[in-house]
């Protein structure tokens, strides 16, 4: 078995030395391993790659019962195994496209076993990847309970907004937090409302980007995940904005749904760990 074990716990001592020992109980081997202690929250996390002969739930069983007077959160994951992944959109289609292409290269390790929208524009891309589209109602209350009725039918088990452009409650960002990643625009400085591009154009601006966060209930102060910028001059129309800002979405949405889908990211109060 190859398997992917994450850990958070209060930085105590001997924390090292009890993975080692629990790993050597489940007859494993440990591969790869990285942890940081963050010195804000006095949080302890770890990443840690380990084979063994022993099968996922005879070792997770193993590792539990070592590990349980650290008092951790841990999760142990076959190395394997892709992550389900619900993925959301309206209309632009530059994200869902990026994502829908990585994946079939193979380069993003998610399953996407369904679409849903609150538009129809999108979908003949996605059905054209064979994979479903459901169109949510307009209110929100009815759109919340069929995204929530698929993340427990298709035992989905984190949410991209790839530009959907809906607020989510805050009951419902509360009962996923830490599971749902958005995208935005990130500009220096912010552009809020309709067409940031254009007033950034007006103000002149020399660096547009983007940045990938979760979801709270709180719009676009999640912990941020990944970000991205680039440089632009003056002889930049808004259009040619636009078209940057949309290279850079792409590109920052999949690079942090990666990092999600490989373990690496790990919440330490308002801040992220990225391995």
């Amino acid at each position: 078995m190859d398997a992917i074990l994450t850990l958070t716990c209060k930085d105590q001592p001997g924390i090292v030395h009890s993975m080692t020992t629990a790993v050597l109980a489940c007859a494993g081997n440990i591969i790869e391993n990285q942890q940081f202690t963050d010195p804000t929250t006095g949080l302890f996390v770890m990443r840690t790659r380990i084979e063994s002969e022993q099968d996922l739930v005879t070792a997770s069983r193993t590792i539990h019962e070592a590990l349980s007077h650290l008092n951790p959160t841990l999760e142990i994951r076959e190395n394997s195994r892709k992550k389900r992944a619900l993925v959301l959109v309206t209309k632009e289609s530059h994200c869902l496209r990026d994502l829908l292409y990585l994946q079939e290269l193979g380069e993003l390790p998610v399953e996407i076993p369904v679409v849903l929208s609150n538009r129809e524009e999108l979908r003949g891309l996605v059905e054209s990847h064979g994979i479903p589209f459901i169109t949510l109602p307009s209110d929100k209350a009815g759109a919340e309970t069929i995204i929530q009725r698929t993340i427990d039918s298709e035992k989905i088990e984190f949410v991209v907004l790839a530009r959907y452009m809906q607020i989510l409650s805050a009951v419902f960002c509360s009962k996923h937090e830490g599971k749902i990643i958005n995208i935005h625009h990130s500009f220096l400085p912010g552009f809020k409302g309709g067409k940031p591009y254009h007033q950034a154009h007006a103000r002149g601006v020399k660096i547009i980007g983007a940045t990938a966060h979760f979801v709270t209930a709180d719009l676009d102060e999640g912990p941020i995940i990944e970000q991205d910028v680039a440089h632009v001059s003056h002889a930049a129309t808004p259009e040619d904005l636009i078209a940057i800002g949309r290279d850079i979405e792409r590109r920052v949405l999949s690079k942090a749904v990666k990092l999600f889908a490989e373990d690496r990211i790990f919440i330490t109060g308002s801040r992220t760990v990225i391995f």
